[in-house]
């Protein structure tokens, strides 16, 4: 069924997905603002608030109030933060709705940031860190990304350096916080079974929140890639069996009409386990465990990136096969058949991924925040159909530019100079 979009009184955007045979829903909350909306000495914020919301309010006083509430109805909650959005959810069964919302809306809007709570999250978002840092797996992006987006708030770490988690006043949070959480910089999406009171639960709950009189928000600085990455290499040495490499290149942005490609792209060299990356550097040469490719569009650009975790000892030869099969698509036309499985695959996807309500709240929140439109799956799909090998190869040849290519490598190497020699291709 096709999604409803109404604004509330408030100006605040909501979006009801109702799902034929669903007896379950999602709640969900976003608020356009993450890590590249921070400055220096707030880096770290949205993500610090994100974990703030779920230590108490007046009306349920602490953590474990929230949670048993919760964990009664069997429901799944969590909260995500990214470069540009931060998002909370609440998953249970439909006739709870009423209460999911009150409980986000309460989370979100009444959360009192106690001092001592915030004081002991603090611990808590650096152990996070930690285990980052600790899991070249998790951290490789964190590095390539440095690399990727120099002098750019997109290439600051989502979590924030410790010391300013360990050190930040609990007013600049709140000032943070004020500032971005406001009707219109957010939008709330219910999809499943939709109660039938749905539109008076969404009134009392984000439909209530006030608008400021002033707004103190401001827009991110937009990124303008360079014509050729000077420093394009990051590495860190670390004595570890298997080697993390990235490769990244600057791609498209979210609005872009060849999103369709560079999502087929992504998918034949490396979203499947009968991709070129996994069947040439895996099976036909044994040099990893894992490999993948993605294209991730944001507001103002796109990274395409290919990750791998690899035998330490033939890392130079996982390169070379890697940029060859990158390469090749720029020359080369896909074939028919093999387009054809990459639609194929994204419509199974798609369709498996949509069975699940969280999914769907995903899909049209996200859609919403950043491009104010509703695409729905079946126009999505009718797009990748129209997408020729000619486009393909179009993309492949404007993103994949050596002198334009970022890496990062976690391994036991010597030096960084040794590392940069890998990546020397052309």
């Amino acid at each position: 069924m096709k999604p409803i979009t109404k604004k509330l009184k408030n100006g605040m955007q909501a979006i009801i997905v109702p799902q034929k045979g669903a007896t379950s829903m999602t709640f969900m909350a976003f608020c356009r603002v993450g890590s590249r909306y921070e400055s220096r000495d707030i880096n770290g914020a949205s993500h610090f608030i994100e974990h703030l919301m779920f230590k108490g309010t007046k009306r349920r006083p602490d953590t474990l109030t929230i949670s048993k509430e919760l964990d009664r109805y069997g429901a799944e909650y969590n909260a995500f933060t990214s470069k540009d959005l931060t998002a909370y959810y609440i998953k249970m069964d439909a006739a709870k709705t009423a209460l999911a919302g009150d409980i986000l809306h309460d989370m979100i809007f009444h959360s009192h940031y106690d001092q001592k709570e915030l004081d002991r999250e603090r611990g808590v978002i650096v152990e996070e860190i930690n285990m980052y840092e600790d899991n070249p797996r998790m951290h490789i992006e964190d590095l390539l990304e440095e690399v990727l987006f120099p002098n750019s708030t997109l290439g600051w770490n989502i979590a924030g350096p410790r010391e300013t988690i360990r050190t930040v006043p609990r007013q600049k949070l709140i000032d943070y916080r004020d500032a971005y959480y406001i009707p219109e910089r957010m939008a709330v999406c219910v999809a499943g079974k939709i109660d039938k009171n749905i539109w008076k639960i969404l009134e009392k709950t984000f439909g209530s929140v006030k608008a400021p009189k002033k707004r103190i928000d401001h827009e991110f600085k937009r990124f303008h890639a360079p014509e050729t990455l000077k420093d394009a290499v990051a590495f860190q040495k670390k004595n570890t069996e298997q080697v993390q490499l990235a490769m990244s290149f600057h791609a498209l942005p979210l609005g872009h009409k060849d999103l369709p490609a560079a999502s087929l792209l992504a998918t034949i060299l490396g979203g499947t386990m009968s991709s070129r990356l996994f069947i040439q550097v895996r099976e036909r040469r044994g040099l990893c465990y894992s490999v993948n490719a993605s294209h991730q569009p944001l507001e103002d650009i796109g990274i395409f990136g290919v990750m791998s975790g690899l035998d330490k000892t033939r890392v130079d030869e996982a390169v070379k096969v890697i940029w060859s099969e990158l390469k090749k698509t720029t020359k080369e036309l896909v074939k028919p058949e093999e387009l054809r499985r990459a639609k194929d695959h994204v419509r199974g996807k798609l369709t498996l991924a949509f069975e699940d309500s969280a999914a769907q709240a995903d899909w049209y929140g996200k859609q919403w925040i950043f491009q104010k439109s509703i695409e729905t799956p079946e126009q999505r799909l009718a797009k990748l159909e129209k997408v020729t090998s000619a486009d393909i190869r179009r993309v492949a040849k404007a993103i994949f530019i050596p002198s334009k290519m970022a890496s990062a490598l976690i391994g036991p190497f010597e030096s960084k100079d040794k590392v940069k020699k890998l990546f020397a291709v052309s």
